[in-house]
């Protein structure tokens, strides 16, 4: 990384970390990372090295000048490197913790824990985030293991297990082609295990492009901003549509917001309320640029995001270049200031622009209406979903502003 394209590193940023890489024990039909072990040679061994946890785990906390370090676990599936592998990154974070105060968080399918895995989670105050994508037939309709055999089951053991330890967790829930159309089938699942936090990530994927088939891959690569007149390629079977996601927010708001406010959190939910009242949601996708999210793969390589692990957008190897200089880089700045920057006329007078702000730029392939290209697919769902809930979401604002919980919009409700 030449020493001109360094600039001070930012006062904080987030990194996905990828310990085992995109190693997994389940072959979810729709995943986009399991394929990334293309881009490593055939001999790789996936598993983090010493010498690079140690190195990560000491820059994240030093070069980030604020007083809480949050970690993120992911991968593939972090805990197929054991539970001695993360009490490794405890002592490390003890080691260089330096007063800070650290959290963690760590993403899993589940199906590998056990007693061992709770007791540790509990002790060491981790975060779990599970991925559950509904109730058996609409969860095992794409998650499924290396035989194609239903997850389920051993999914809700490990939540068991959480349970009986008590440790915290949350839920990210994939929203595909399938369980779209069962918005309240999914919620009142998710509510009924239990999930207090629920996220819903719109599963939207693309058939590979010649960049992606250039690297082996079978799923296209992020659009780019000069991507015009070049050939766009259809949406896998598993996507989720515009119009379905839409009516699947729609419809779940309007039973969160009777009876729900204040009990259930629903990320998306949280995030155009923060929007809503001018104080900003802290989710990348709805924010006006991006740039703060790194990710970064099991052998060090820094990534400008999670969804663009690619070559042309690695942006060094932590054992080369420090965790600041790589995300205070020219390259990583003008990544976040493209979102805005790459927009088109027809989002920026958009009502809902400052709800949006075109969500994710890997998103945006579709055109708009007057033929522009760098329109985001699923922007008539959240045209939708914003125009639908700002009427609730103004008063749950004024609540807040007069000092009220927002919850007593649920009194409000016919």
């Amino acid at each position: 990384m030449p020493a001109s394209s360094i600039r001070p590193p930012p006062r904080a940023f987030h990194v996905m970390t990828k310990p085992i890489g995109p190693l997994c024990n389940l072959d979810c039909k729709y995943c986009f990372y399991l394929e990334k072990e293309k881009l490593f040679p055939s001999n790789e061994n996936f598993k983090m090295t010493d010498e690079v946890l140690e190195t990560y785990v000491r820059q994240y906390i030093e070069q980030q000048d604020v007083p809480e370090i949050h970690f993120a676990w992911q991968g593939g599936e972090p805990t197929l490197l054991g539970v001695d592998f993360f009490r490794k990154v405890v002592a490390l974070q003890k080691k260089y913790a330096n007063g800070k105060s650290i959290a963690n968080a760590f993403q899993t399918n589940g199906t590998l824990l056990d007693d061992e895995w709770a007791i540790f989670l509990k002790e060491n105050d981790f975060l779990v985030g599970l991925s559950i994508d509904g109730p058996a037939k609409l969860h095992d309709a794409y998650r499924v293991d290396k035989k194609g055999g239903a997850t389920y089951e051993r999914v809700i053991h490990g939540l068991n297990i959480l349970k009986k330890h008590q440790v915290e967790f949350n839920t990210l829930t994939v929203v595909s082609r399938v369980n779209s159309r069962k918005p309240l089938e999914v919620y009142r699942f998710l509510r009924g295990i239990g999930s207090g936090f629920i996220q819903f990530i719109p599963l939207v994927e693309r058939l590979a492009d010649s960049e992606a088939t250039k690297l082996g891959l079978d799923l296209a690569t992020p659009p780019r901003a000069d991507e015009e007149g070049k050939k766009r390629m259809p949406v896998t079977d598993w996507s989720v549509e515009p119009k379905p996601y839409g009516e699947f927010l729609c419809t779940i708001f309007d039973e969160w917001v009777k009876r729900d406010v204040g009990r259930t959190f629903v990320q998306i939910f949280d995030v155009t309320l923060g929007n809503t009242m001018g104080q900003g949601g802290g989710l990348c996708v709805f924010s006006e640029t991006c740039g703060s999210a790194l990710a970064m793969e099991h052998n060090g390589d820094v990534y400008s995001c999670d969804h663009y692990v690619y070559p042309q957008y690695k942006l060094g190897n932590i054992l080369n270049h420090t965790l600041g200089e790589m995300a205070g880089s020219d390259a990583q700045r003008q990544f976040g200031l493209d979102k805005a920057t790459t927009l088109p006329a027809y989002c920026r007078s958009c009502e809902v622009r400052h709800l949006c702000h075109g969500e994710c730029p890997k998103h945006r392939f579709i055109r708009t209406p007057n033929g522009d290209p760098g329109l985001n697919y699923l922007c008539a769902a959240y045209k939708r979903f914003f125009t639908h809930s700002a009427p609730a979401m103004r008063q749950m604002g004024q609540l807040l502003q007069q000092g009220r919980p927002a919850a007593e919009i649920m009194s409000r409700q016919s």
